[in-house]
């Protein structure tokens, strides 16, 4: 077995697939995000376990191709709309909570016996919260559209720009090592830099939208060309010296603007969790179990400050802006967690050499620690905080005005109806939605359908309804109706019913409103309401009963008794 690992990588991936998929479903049994399966499966395929991991050059190039999608989908979020739409409340949460966590985190580090640039690191570390996690569990709950969940969101932001803005620091201070050239490389990098995102502003302005549109036609191409213009991007920024990261962040921001962000992102989010596999892999393979033992001590201090320092600053900070307490502890859950980020950092202060593999360790346990427990704390926070209320007085004023006004939070835009599909069937039911004053947001797969419905004056979102992932970020929170307007011919690239996959996906999302399909054949119309369609739409059978409807509503009895006479007459000829 080890000559035929050593001679083919095929095994030893093939191996790690199944070791993941099989902690994948015990953490699945135990409700815990999918990173915490990955970093268990990283530390089991590494040296000090299982030893599966053997091939640590051919695995990192999956590797860094996976943190480049990671990056490449952190800036699909980085719209500049979005970013100027960024309220007070999220930027002082945002920032306040990362100056005291890092603050607060140097102190503990240097207490426990770290040196400064190793606590450094570590402190900043603990500052970066999974956004992945976070809205998963809150999409979950259905809380992703509550008064907390809108905070955690956009703090959250500010917390991805600030690791953007960390990591360009950290290529910048890692360009130039040799000697009397570093101050010439550092400047060589920036100008570099400087020309890439000047040519990825000139992407933006002039191609981004033509191109998308075109390739858009063909999904597959559009999805191929994100991939491949984040590994460019990245390769690109590797060769100047600022990068993969940044390369591949920047490849992100270059299409943040486009209509096909949202499909992107859903599209690229299971090829991410299959490529960061490699990441924690990767970074398992460096690590050493009994090590471990020697720095418990100090991830069990770390882990309990996230878990519970992390919260009451947040809590602190919205109390005294003029949140309640209850708003304030809910949206201060959401930061007991350090993110897949922070292990990426700690990874790049290894290897510029600024940090042992032992602070990567420390830094990993933590999140271990710190993911598995803040699942649950999320997961039960309406319970946690009904067990703590009675000592959160301190952190709430007499009078929440913030609460009421809730000035600085952009409110999502709600809709009454979402019709899937625009063809001549869908967009004609939608405006005679419209017309009727009902807020109707529309969903198709085609650019040119979307484009056109945006020229009208309506909102619609290029997207497929058959994809779990779009369909769990839709608003459907208080969507009275969900109309699936697919004609029952279209078939995906799985060839399945696109009309049961859109049912699928909005129970799997907890949408709790009504559902309406489109169906040409009434043998169809049993299996649809098995399936949970609320109303099964026939358009010919429902236009021709309309018709009739009409025609019975506008006939003229003495006409009709006239022609009836005439047309006897004319038989008996």
């Amino acid at each position: 077995m080890t000559d035929l690992v050593a001679q083919s990588l095929f095994p030893e991936i093939a191996a790690l697939l199944v070791l993941a998929a099989a902690l994948g479903f015990l953490g699945h049994l135990l409700r815990q995000p999918l990173i915490v399966s990955f970093i268990l499966a990283g530390i089991a395929a590494g040296p000090s376990a299982l030893h599966i991991a053997r091939s640590g050059d051919k695995l990192s190039t999956l590797s860094e191709l996976g943190v480049a999608v990671l990056l490449f989908l952190v800036g699909l979020k980085l719209d500049i709309n979005l970013v100027r739409s960024l309220g007070l409340v999220s930027l002082t949460t945002g920032l306040g909570q990362i100056f005291f966590t890092a603050s607060i985190g140097l102190l503990i580090c240097l207490a426990l016996g770290f040196d400064t640039v190793t606590s450094l690191y570590v402190a900043i570390a603990l500052t970066f919260s999974s956004t992945i996690i976070i809205v998963k569990l809150l999409s979950d709950k259905r809380e992703i559209d509550a008064l907390h969940g809108q905070i955690a969101l956009g703090f959250l932001i500010v917390q991805d720009i600030v690791v953007v803005l960390a990591m360009i620091g950290l290529s910048a201070i890692g360009a130039g090592t040799q000697g009397d050239a570093s101050l010439r490389d550092a400047l060589a990098v920036f100008a570099f830099g400087g020309i890439l995102l000047l040519l990825v502003l000139g992407f933006i302005q002039f191609l981004a939208a033509p191109l998308t549109d075109r390739l858009a036609r063909t999904p597959e191409l559009l999805l191929l060309f994100a991939v491949a213009l984040a590994a460019a991007l990245a390769a690109v920024g590797d060769k100047l010296g600022f990068g993969k990261e940044l390369g591949g962040l920047l490849a992100g921001v270059a299409l943040a603007s486009t209509p096909y962000r949202d499909a992107l992102a859903a599209r690229l989010a299971p090829l991410r969790d299959f490529l960061l596999l490699f990441f924690f892999v990767v970074l398992g393979s460096k690590l050493q179990l009994g090590q471990g033992s020697s720095t418990s001590f100090a991830a069990t201090v770390l882990s309990l400050f996230v878990l519970i320092g992390n919260p009451l600053i947040v809590l602190a900070i919205l109390g005294a802006m003029g949140y309640r307490k209850r708003t304030g502890f809910l949206a201060g859950l959401t930061v007991a967690q350090i993110s897949e980020f922070s292990l990426i950092f700690m990874a790049m202060g290894v290897t510029l050499g600024h940090v042992n593999v032992e602070a990567l360790g420390l830094v990993t346990l933590v999140g271990l620690i710190t993911i598995a427990a803040s699942t649950y704390m999320i997961t039960y926070s309406h319970q946690l905080y009904a067990f703590c209320e009675s000592y959160l007085s301190p952190f709430e004023r007499h009078v929440a005005a913030r609460e009421s006004s809730d000035l600085g939070q952009v409110r999502p835009v709600t809709y009454d109806t979402i019709v899937i599909g625009l063809g001549r069937f869908g967009s004609a039911l939608a405006l005679r939605l419209v017309d009727r004053g009902k807020r109707v947001l529309v969903v198709d797969f085609n650019p040119v359908a979307v484009r056109s419905w945006r020229q009208r004056g309506g909102d619609a979102i290029y997207g497929d309804a058959t994809d779990p992932e779009f369909v769990a970020g839709l608003p459907l929170i208080d969507a009275d109706w969900v109309i699936s307007a697919i004609p029952d011919h279209e078939r995906g690239v799985t060839h399945e019913d696109a009309r049961l996959l859109v049912m699928q996906n909005l129970n799997r999302a907890g949408y709790k409103g009504c559902i309406a399909v489109r169906s040409r054949h009434a043998a169809d119309r049993t299996l649809l309401q098995a399936a949970g369609a609320d109303l099964v739409l026939e358009p010919f059978e429902d236009a021709a009963d309309r018709a009739l409807e009409l025609l019975v509503s506008h006939e003229r009895p003495e006409r009709f008794a006239a022609k009836t006479t005439t047309d006897q007459k004319d038989i008996g000829t």
